[in-house]
């Protein structure tokens, strides 16, 4: 769980990350989280490599806190830790300093105005769309959708409560609802019920390949993929995390279906591993489709034509479209809904 100061203004550099080793945060029982520093740290420093965090902590960038499970009695005071191998147990709080050749830049030129799908003094529901990163990670630090989110607020300087906080995040490439909390207490709410499963979650998604039935359920356990060349690929794997994904078919155009997928686990990429897993890949998803190898070319010099054309979209066919979920402060049961975006509505009837 990140400790990140409550008013913290994302247009402004990151000079320093507070964290709380949670195992709520890697579905894993408190007692058995034991998780290598450099691990933990890459897992939330998303915009670094794991070299650079390793060398992050060796160069005395990193402290804990001597209060916390396993720093030595009578520290006092941080004690600096330069091992990226060092142990991390529940409860443990990690202090980063970011210098000042590593801080995400400032955005610049303005930022884009929200599309707001519902607000009140509790929480908030913006639409993402495609292409647009949530934080601000990597070659994406401009014009984020938590830096507009943030912007959007801080201009509000008669508002007396915090900025607001991400109960949840959506890949750069998926468009669709993003949720969040506007007081302390809210985001804490919604947070639970991401991690209880008690919200509904809807994905639009299309993809090609044949079929098998007209619904179905996908239960296969979801790890971090040890043999990609890719460090966020994941994979279905007998000693992963429990998954469960039901989809359903909407539509059916030739080779490709829209479907409709309820996510009642909310591992990374579920539902593009998932489909892929049982030969309905996403249209236009790079890392789970063809091959990994476009992915990579993509991140690194970029698509040939011929990739833009055995891909068929810029970005993979999926959408946050519908979410449910008990209002933070009454208890009344909230849905927003969101439709299909352009872009894949005019890709279906390309295909009509």
């Amino acid at each position: 769980m990140g400790l990140l100061p409550k008013d913290r203004d994302l247009n402004r550099p990151l000079e320093q990350v507070l964290l709380q080793v949670d195992g709520s945060f890697f579905r894993l029982p408190k007692e058995e989280l034991n998780m290598r520093l450099d691990q933990f740290l890459s897992a939330h420093l998303t915009w670094r490599s794991r070299s650079s965090i390793q060398k992050l902590i060796k160069d005395g960038f990193v402290s804990l806190d001597p209060s916390m499970p396993g720093v030595p009695e009578g520290s006092g005071t941080w004690a600096i830790e330069r091992r990226p191998g060092r142990h991390l147990r529940h409860g443990t709080q990690v202090r980063v300093e970011i210098p000042s050749d590593l801080r995400i830049p400032a955005p610049v030129g303005p930022l884009t105005a929200l599309q707001i799908l519902h607000e009140d003094e509790h929480v908030l529901l913006v639409e993402k769309p495609a292409g647009v990163a949530v934080h601000p990670s990597g070659r994406h630090v401009n014009d984020t959708l938590i830096q507009r989110i943030h912007a959007h607020y801080v201009d509000r300087s008669s508002s007396s409560r915090g900025l607001p906080r991400l109960a949840h995040r959506l890949d750069r490439e998926t468009s669709g609802i993003v949720l969040a909390g506007l007081q302390s207490s809210s985001h804490l709410d919604l947070r639970r019920q991401f991690e209880e499963g008690s919200n509904e979650k809807l994905y639009l998604a299309i993809v090609r390949g044949p079929v098998p039935g007209e619904k179905g359920s996908i239960r296969r356990p979801i790890r971090e993929s040890h043999a990609s060349s890719v460090r966020i690929k994941m994979t279905v794997a007998e000693d992963g995390l429990k998954s469960r994904t039901d989809w359903r078919i909407l539509e059916q155009v030739g080779p490709y279906s829209l479907l409709e997928c309820r996510l009642f686990t909310g591992r990374q990429h579920q539902i593009r591993l998932h489909l892929a897993s049982i030969g309905m890949p996403l249209v236009g998803d790079k890392l789970y489709g063809v091959d990994e190898q476009l992915f990579i070319r993509a991140a690194e010099e970029g698509l040939s034509q011929e990739d833009h054309e055995l891909l068929e979209l810029p970005r993979h066919a999926l959408h946050h479209h519908a979410i449910s979920f008990n209002h933070p402060q009454s208890g009344e049961r909230i849905r927003v809904a969101s439709p299909l975006p352009e872009d894949l509505r005019l890709f279906l009837e390309s295909k009509r």
